[in-house]
């Protein structure tokens, strides 16, 4: 059997985020393969599952260390889907894994679903009703992450699923949730619609989904300035969208405006259009899966709203920031504007001066502050 540590050692982040406390291979990756060794081993071709493999640790190590052959493999971020495919190619692993949307397929008839463990209960509430639906009867479902951020909760929602669900002991801060015996009767929840009284829109989430079918405050914050936006723009983008409301209210607002979403999260993506359409305006909004708009034209864009992320998993990081004010720069034509909004200890205002152009603060809160950048 090849060497775990050998095969780890090669794998990288890649085109993901570096910063010296983020890794490509974690302690939960490692945990999740030792405890589904027997049953990987016993699954036959495509009864294997993977789901938000980071970046292709888990995969590859199945594949690699334990013989599993054709997985099926969902992850909610583009850049992991890019590293896995890369690290594939570095370990000589190509064309053993398919990625595939989180649906029925995804899962039907597998045995072994290894997962790690989602933010959002929603999340991780939308894995167990697919699984407990889809997959073949002898199932085992195998939760990992992190001991501080796995919460009784969890295994409620694994129940609701499931007839058999038990915790093993935790290795190196880490600990599974193990699941068998679906119950077949659980009806799907997501994506999950709530009207906003206060912007009048119509909220759409799947599981994953920032801030569920709410709009957090940081997006309040930039909606109060969109009269003040560009008002001469005739395309817009909502980059980073999240459940596409900045989109849904740019082009509520101006009929005249071309307005596109992108985001690397599958979950986005899905809840953007049920957002469009929800609101009637699914013919107005083009919403696409996308890494920092690597797919936009440059120079294409008169406008771009961003409310950028701050975390990458539980690391606070500047990072994934400064990519997506990048990539506005690229796509904004000369003279166009970038508005974001960020939490007033963040210090992005150096960078989007740096990244961007002039920048100024259009408001300042107690907890948020909203810019405008002029590209140069």
């Amino acid at each position: 059997m090849p060497d775990g540590a050998a095969l780890f050692a090669r794998l990288r982040r890649e085109p993901d985020v570096e910063a010296p406390d983020l890794v490509a291979v974690d302690a939960t990756d490692r945990l999740l393969l030792d405890e589904a060794a027997p049953l990987l081993a016993a699954a036959g071709p495509g009864e294997v599952v993977v789901v938000d493999d980071a970046h292709g640790a888990i995969t590859l190590g199945a594949v690699a260390l334990h013989g599993a052959r054709d997985v099926r493999v969902h992850q909610d971020l583009l850049v992991g889907e890019l590293a896995l495919a890369a690290n594939a190619g570095r370990t000589g692993l190509t064309g053993h894994h398919r990625s595939l949307p989180l649906d029925g397929d995804l899962v039907a008839g597998a045995r072994v679903v290894l997962a790690k463990a989602p933010k959002a209960l929603d999340a991780l509430r939308e894995l167990t009703e697919l699984v407990a639906v889809h997959a073949a009867d002898d199932v085992t479902l195998l939760v990992g992450g992190r001991v501080k951020h796995m919460s009784h909760a969890m295994n409620d929602v694994l129940r609701a699923g499931f007839a058999d669900v038990s915790a093993t002991l935790a290795r190196q801060k880490s600990r599974l949730l193990v699941a068998r015996g679906p119950r077949r009767d659980v009806r799907p929840s997501s994506p999950r619609c709530r009207r906003d009284d206060a912007t009048g829109l119509t909220v759409c989430a799947s599981g994953a989904a920032f801030a569920g079918p709410r709009v957090d405050d940081g997006t309040r914050a930039l909606l109060r300035a969109l009269p003040d936006m560009a008002p001469d723009a005739g395309t817009a983008l909502d980059l980073g969208c999240g459940t596409g409301v900045l989109a849904a209210a740019l082009a509520s607002a101006r009929p005249q405006l071309s307005v596109l979403a992108t985001d690397q999260s599958a979950a986005a993506v899905v809840s953007a259009r049920a957002t469009a359409a929800a609101n009637g305006l699914a013919g107005r909004i083009e919403v696409t899966r996308d890494d920092a708009a690597a797919r936009v034209p440059a120079g294409s864009v008169d406008l771009v709203v961003c409310n950028p992320p701050f975390h990458l998993g539980t690391a606070v990081v500047t990072a994934a920031a400064d990519r997506l004010f990048a990539a506005a720069a690229r796509v904004l034509r000369p003279g166009g504007q970038l508005w974001t909004v960020y939490n007033n200890r963040l210090p992005h205002r150096a960078a989007l001066r740096r990244l961007v152009g002039p920048t100024r603060v259009a408001d300042a809160g107690r907890q948020f502050t909203v810019t405008v950048s002029t590209r140069r």
